[in-house]
Parts: C-alpha cells; sequence; structure tokens
C-alpha cells in the first residue's frame, strides 16, 4: 500500500462516516448477540426441566406401580412389564429393577438379568438415598430410586422398609437435539442481524455525514462571496442551517475586522502623512525664499517643530494602542486608592483648564480601594478630562465624580462643551474618529486617545459607555470591578 492510499485509508478511520458506521454496527449488534445467547440459553434450560421433570415423574409413577403390585413377591407383574416397556420405548430409556441383593431382576437394554450390580449409586440407593447422575459425554441421566414398602413385622405391626432399587438410564440425546436446532436458529439470526446491522450502518454513516459533506460543498461554493445569500433556500436540516448562520456571522465579522484594518492602514497613513506634508510645505516655503528675514524662518520653524511634535504623538500612541491591544502584555494589578488617582490626575489638567478658564469639579460619594494598573488607569482618566477640557466651551465646567456599589466602582467625567451627535457617538471609540475635524486640528491629539481609554477599560474586565447632546454637553462612564479576577 502506497503513501497516499494509506493516508486516505487512515482518514477513512478518522471521518465522521466511519464513526458513525462503527458505532451504529455495535448498537445493533451487541444487543442482538446478548439477546440471542439469552434466548439460547433460557430455551434450552427450560426445554431440559421440562424433560427432567418428566423423567421423575415417570420414576415415580413406576416406583409406585412396583411396590404397589408386590413386584418382588411375585415372578412377573403384567401392568410393571406394560409400564417398563412403554417408557423404554418411548424414552429410550434402560431400566433396572434390583432386589436388596443387588441382583438385577429385570433389565430392557441387555442380558445381565440375574447378574450382580456393583453400581456405587445402586449401594447408595438400598440405604434409602435418591441418586441422580448427568453424564454429558455420553448423553444419559441415570436415576437410582430406592423401592420403599410397608411390611408387616413379627408383632403384628408394620415398617418402612427397601425392597429393591429402580434404575433408570435415560438418553440426553434429545436434548442435544433440540439444543444444536435452537443453535441453528439463533445463528442463522445472527447473520441476518449483521447483515441488517451492516446495511443500517451503511444508511446511517452516509445520512448523518452528508449534511457535513454539504455545508463543505455549500462553504466551496460561497468562498469567494459574502457568505449564504439565501438561508432559506437550503433544504436541509436546522443543524446545517445554523452553522452556516454562524459561518455567515463569521465572514460577516471577518470583513468587518478586514475593513477595520484597512481603515485603520488608511488612516495611519494619512495621519502620518499629513504632519510630514506640513513639514515639506513649510521646508520649500523657505527654501523658495531667499534673503527672508529672520523671524519668517523663526515662525516657519517652530511651525516645523509643532508638526514634529504631532507626529510623535501619533507614534507614540500607536505604540500604546499596539501594546494595549496585545494579549501577551498584561496589566499590573495592584489595590489603589481610586480617590488619590483622580486627585492627583486633576491636579495635573489643571493648568490646561485654567488656559481656557474652565472649572474643573471633583465630587467623591466614599473612599474607594481597587484592584488596577495604576498607570493606566491613570491614563484612562486623564485621556477623558482632557478631552473633557478641548472640546468644552470657554467659561465652562467639567465635573469628575467616583461612586462604587459592593461590586464595581464608577468614574463620571461630565463636561458642558461643543457636544456629540447621536449618530457619531457610536462611533467615539474608534481608532482615528474625530467628531469635528477642523476642530480637532486646532485642539491637537491624534485620535486615538478613546480607542486606548476602551482598551484598557476592557483589560480591566470593565465598560465604558458614553450620553452626549450637542451643544449641552457630552458624559463619559467608566465602570470597572472592585476585585480583578483572572480569566
Amino acid at each position: 500500500m502506497n503513501k497516499s492510499k494509506l493516508d486516505a485509508f487512515l482518514n477513512y478511520i478518522k471521518s465522521l462516516k466511519f464513526t458513525v458506521f462503527v458505532v451504529t454496527l455495535i448498537v445493533i449488534i451487541v444487543p442482538i448477540l446478548a439477546i440471542g445467547t439469552i434466548f439460547l440459553n433460557v430455551s434450552t434450560s427450560k426445554y431440559y426441566n421440562n424433560r427432567l421433570e418428566e423423567y421423575k415423574s415417570n420414576n415415580v409413577m413406576l416406583k409406585n406401580n412396583i411396590i404397589s403390585s408386590g413386584y418382588f413377591d411375585k415372578k412377573q407383574s403384567d401392568a410393571v412389564n406394560a409400564q417398563i416397556n412403554l417408557l423404554s420405548n418411548e424414552f429410550d430409556a434402560r431400566i433396572q429393577i434390583i432386589d436388596t441383593a443387588n441382583i438385577i431382576r429385570e433389565d430392557t437394554k441387555s442380558s445381565d438379568i440375574g447378574h450382580t450390580s456393583i453400581s456405587k449409586d445402586v449401594f447408595k440407593a438400598l440405604k434409602g438415598k435418591d441418586v441422580m447422575e448427568e453424564n454429558s459425554d455420553l448423553d444419559y441421566i441415570e436415576f437410582s430410586t430406592p423401592l420403599i414398602a410397608t411390611v408387616s413385622t413379627a408383632d403384628g405391626g408394620s415398617a418402612k422398609k427397601t425392597v429393591g432399587v429402580l434404575c433408570t438410564n435415560y438418553s440426553t440425546a434429545n436434548i442435544s437435539e433440540y439444543r444444536n436446532e435452537v443453535k441453528r436458529v439463533v445463528y442463522i439470526a445472527f447473520a441476518l442481524g449483521i447483515i441488517f446491522a451492516l446495511v443500517v450502518a451503511g444508511v446511517c454513516s452516509k445520512f448523518f455525514a452528508r449534511p457535513i459533506r454539504r455545508v463543505g460543498e455549500i462553504i466551496k461554493d460561497v468562498k469567494h462571496r459574502r457568505g449564504v445569500e439565501d438561508l432559506d433556500e437550503v433544504k436541509d436540516c436546522t443543524e446545517v442551517k445554523q452553522i452556516l448562520s454562524d459561518f455567515n456571522t463569521m465572514i460577516d465579522n471577518f470583513y468587518a475586522e478586514q475593513k477595520k484594518r484597512d481603515d485603520f492602514v488608511s488612516n495611519v497613513s494619512h495621519e502620518l502623512k499629513t504632519p510630514i506634508t506640513s513639514m515639506k510645505v513649510l521646508a520649500d516655503s523657505l527654501v523658495g525664499q531667499e534673503g527672508a528675514p529672520e523671524e519668517l524662518y523663526q515662525e516657519f520653524l517652530e511651525d516645523i517643530s509643532t508638526e514634529i511634535e504631532r507626529e510623535s504623538q501619533i507614534i507614540n500612541d500607536l505604540l500604546d494602542l499596539v501594546n494595549t491591544e496585545n494579549i501577551e502584555n498584561e496589566i499590573s494589578i495592584s489595590q489603589v486608592n481610586i480617590n488619590d488617582v483622580l486627585e492627583s490626575v486633576l491636579k495635573t489638567v489643571k493648568p490646561i483648564a485654567e488656559e481656557k478658564n474652565i472649572e474643573v469639579v471633583y465630587e467623591s460619594f466614599r473612599p474607594i480601594i481597587a484592584d488596577v494598573d495604576e498607570l493606566k488607569f491613570a491614563r484612562v482618566v486623564t485621556n477623558l478630562v482632557e478631552n473633557a477640557i478641548k472640546y468644552n466651551k470657554v467659561d465652562g465646567t467639567v465635573t469628575v465624580s467616583l461612586n462604587a456599589d459592593h461590586q464595581y466602582f464608577f468614574v463620571k467625567v461630565q463636561d458642558t462643551g461643543i457636544g456629540i451627535s447621536e449618530e457619531d457617538q457610536a462611533r467615539v471609540f474608534e481608532r482615528f474618529f474625530r467628531v469635528d475635524k477642523a476642530r480637532a486640528r486646532e485642539t491637537g491629539g491624534s485620535g486615538l486617545g478613546l480607542a486606548i481609554t476602551k482598551e484598557i477599560v476592557k483589560k480591566h474586565h470593565g465598560s465604558i459607555g458614553v450620553h452626549s447632546k450637542e451643544d449641552e454637553g457630552t458624559t463619559f462612564t467608566v465602570r470597572i470591578p472592585l476585585k480583578y479576577i483572572e480569566e
């Protein structure tokens, strides 16, 4: 067998089709074997017991007839002889009558009449014990039954006395024949059952493997499209439709992620290119102006420096976002006083707020200790508060509140700024998304701050939401568990 045939055979052995075939075969054959074996044993045992009871009944009737006829007191008894001949012919039995001197008085199968019997079973029977011996090799069952009669005593009374032994030897050939006949029937049933099992197993294996093969065929047909267009047209079982539905969802998610990736690459290229373009325009302007005053050079160089700083911020934010999304880059959890973190962040951003005459209000309803990465959590609060200041109105207000229940703590950052339209609220956490691109250019920033914020909150097993009305303000709400549990 070459390698390709061996691989094909091993693949078939590992296939669902072969597994279903084997399991179905076992499920059908094992009960058939068990039932057949039980039937064989029960039927032969019942037949054997019936025959045994019949033999014993015959012995009792013959014994009673021998005793009641006074067989040993007479030389012949026509009734006894007739019964002996009947049993001998009907049951293929050898019947012997032996007296107390071990002399064979009657023997239907040999010329041993008048000879002495030396059978140990006869000696036991003469002592009043019923003996049954079964010889499976010679196919017979032998009974040695004591003949006990009531005799008169010298004092005129009566007593029980063993007057002889009845030996009956029944052939068990009919029992063996019956067992062999039942065996033949059972074996035929076994053969038919195996054939039936093979057919059913083959049908079941094809039937149960067909949906999986059908799914594979459908997926091959749609691999260059966006999934199965109409599941109602798929004429198959519910499980197949569910798999195809999940496949459609996977394909949609794949294309959605691919679009996000393409948009991300496009946005990164655009964001990185914009400062470079600005710097090139400024540099070309300087190169084209010979003898330009020093003040103009100074102004252009300051603008170039600003664009370089912007480029650097975009690159740093990109690196932060990548590191935050990296699964292997775990956060460093410790017990942190959340009140102290918020106070420290607000103290840091206070100069930015004072430039626009914005009041920053801090509300803490209780002291809170929680399991967080202190540096990354501080980054979350800083991003939210800085955005609330940047996109606020002059003389506006930023309110930061802290509260908790038995399971989570909550940080709310509320401003009185320009607000966010309802359709844009679902996109504020996308990378490079800006509500007002013109205004964003004035306030600076890379457009990655909220994306980084959301990833950090997710790392803490928390959630972040936004509620806003245009020209009224925006509220960001962060919810994080008090106890961090490793997944």
